[in-house]
């Protein structure tokens, strides 16, 4: 198993090889790009040279959170793996889709990840990272991160708010039932 020592730096260098991989495929290939919000050219343009800054930073953070994790459940490993590895699958599906202007198919996965928000723990940083990584190769990592906060607030919202009221309210009913 991997010990937890490990996960920041690698999680780190993972971050910063992806930025630099991007960028020196961009400078090779044209120019380093610049994506405007909401794709209009009148709101400013984020470069993606951002990168270099935002994805070391996004590994820093989930390194550190997971290895916390992993103190108090020496299992936390595969739970945030797998967080990590669907999220950025399904940051990459969304690109391919996007790329290939295959919109229906890229909203149907971002409902997708929506919904499956409100049942994943999609707040946590393993997933934030791995869906910005996954993305990262056609939109920069500042513009996925932002819309990462979307699904990341309704699985806050839902885990944190929804689901511990829905527990109360049925800890209640069986006490109700019980007495």
């Amino acid at each position: 198993m991997l010990e937890s020592r490990w996960l920041l730096p690698c999680a780190v260098m993972a971050g910063m090889a992806a930025a630099l991989l991007q960028l020196g495929w961009e400078q090779t290939h044209g120019g380093i790009l610049r994506h405007h919000l909401f794709n209009d050219a009148s709101l400013p343009a984020i470069s993606n040279a951002w990168g270099v800054v935002v994805l070391p930073l996004l590994g820093a953070l989930a390194g550190w959170v997971v290895t916390r994790r992993m103190r108090e459940q020496p299992r936390a490993l595969v739970p945030a793996v797998a967080g990590f590895v669907g999220a950025l699958a399904a940051g990459l599906v969304l690109s391919v889709a996007f790329v290939t202007r295959g919109e229906p198919a890229a909203t149907q996965v971002m409902l997708a990840v929506l919904a499956a928000s409100v049942l994943l723990p999609a707040y946590r940083p393993e997933y934030l990272f791995g869906f910005v990584l996954g993305m990262t190769f056609v939109f920069g990592p500042v513009l996925p991160a932002m819309v990462a906060c979307v699904p990341m607030l309704i699985s806050a919202v839902s885990r944190w708010v929804v689901w511990r009221g829905v527990a109360w309210a049925m800890a209640r009913l069986q006490a109700g039932s019980a007495g």
